[in-house]
């Protein structure tokens, strides 16, 4: 009898008490977690450039992938579909470069020439209201303080621009290789999404095969909406700026589309050059060109982006700050392109591995916030 009772005692599961104190065993399980994951970051150090290349590839795979299965639903084989958008890339590529590429080095050349004459005009609208404004005057920084560090900050970031851009993926070689990946990846995705499928255990099969339909969604529609709302800003913006006499329209309404990758503060850069550039040309200038800037924005936060992105961008803006400030300080500049896909992936698999199992009644947690941040008991 004793001998069955300390058999089943034996077979009952052990369960930890979680009010008990750290024991050694355990203390040891957090101390090689915690060197594992060094060791994991220290490779992934390393292999930055590798990994932006293939994340790079990867993203840019997944918004292609659908042209792709529309080819072949018309009866022509993957691989042929893939030949054929490749072909079709390289030739939009290809007139952007002999139609494109020469009026915005020509636009570029000129605004580096006006810099000192843009600088004067700004310098004396400064010194205009410094004389009217003896207050303003006081708070403002001195035009020579403000000089050296517009220079210096423009030294910093066009060392920041040459480094990363050219460290990470300069050179034919990376862009050939770079081709040939996204060839590869293109003509026969099945076996990747297999490993991936094959590495979730069983349990976590279909939160797994939900997190990359949900990515692949939310990549396509954000490719959609920044190609979309780019030509658009950038047009409207280089045609009033142009309109308004404020040059060269044809380089800001190219960083205003450049802009559309960096959602939240990308209008906010971009209007700084503009703005720059109209204040040196008069007061006038500077309130047509700010008007524009307004109207152009609000137009896109109001009508474009609902009307595009609809709700499968769910992203908060602290979200998208943040993503864009950490892959920009991991990856460099080309790491800002993967501020929003590796938003929408960590905000979708925090929602399918723990959020969801955990059946979160969104209805009561947003009345709990609204009272806390109401400061209601």
């Amino acid at each position: 009898m004793a001998r069955s009772h300390l058999s089943l005692s034996m077979n009952e599961p052990h369960y930890e008490d979680q009010h008990a104190p750290l024991s050694y065993h355990g203390a040891r399980r957090i101390v090689w977690l915690v060197f594992l994951l060094f060791v994991v970051w220290l490779i992934l150090r390393a292999l930055e450039p590798i990994i932006l290349l293939f994340a790079l590839v990867l993203l840019l795979a997944m918004v292609l992938n659908p042209i792709v299965v529309w080819l072949q639903k018309h009866h022509i084989p993957r691989f042929i579909s893939v030949i054929l958008l490749m072909l079709a890339l390289f030739a939009v590529t290809t007139t952007i470069i002999l139609f494109a590429i020469p009026p915005l080095t020509r636009q570029s050349q000129e605004l580096v020439r006006s810099a000192p004459s843009v600088w004067q005009g700004i310098r004396v609208r400064i010194e205009s209201l410094t004389k009217n404004y003896p207050q303003v005057r006081e708070a403002l920084p001195r035009t020579d303080e403000i000089a050296g560090k517009a220079g210096t900050t423009a030294a910093t970031l066009g060392n920041f621009l040459l480094r990363y851009t050219l460290g990470l993926v300069g050179g034919v070689a990376s862009f050939v290789f770079a081709v040939l990946l996204l060839i590869f990846v293109l003509a026969s995705p099945r076996p990747l999404v297999a490993a991936y499928l094959a590495l979730a255990p069983d349990r976590y099969r279909e939160q797994a095969h939900r997190t990359l339909a949900r990515l692949m969604r939310q990549m396509i529609a954000w490719a959609r909406g920044v190609a979309i709302n780019g030509v658009i800003t950038g047009v409207s913006i280089g045609v009033s700026l142009w309109l308004i006499g404020v040059q060269p329209a044809l380089m800001f309404g190219v960083f205003a589309f450049l802009g559309e990758f960096l959602p939240n503060i990308g209008a906010f850069l971009v209007s700084i050059p503009i703005l720059l550039v109209a204040l040196s040309l008069g007061a006038t200038k500077f309130w047509l060109a700010l008007g524009v800037i307004v109207v152009v924005y609000q137009v896109e936060l109001n009508v474009l982006v609902p009307g595009v992105l609809g709700k499968e961008m769910r992203l908060h803006p602290v979200n998208i700050l943040f993503f864009t400030l950490a892959t920009a300080t991991l990856f460099g500049l080309l790491g800002v392109f993967l501020a929003v896909p590796a938003a929408a992936l960590v905000q979708i698999v925090i929602d399918e591995f723990y959020l969801q199992p955990r059946k979160v009644d969104y209805a009561a947690l947003h009345r709990e916030a609204a009272a806390l941040v109401e400061g209601r008991m």
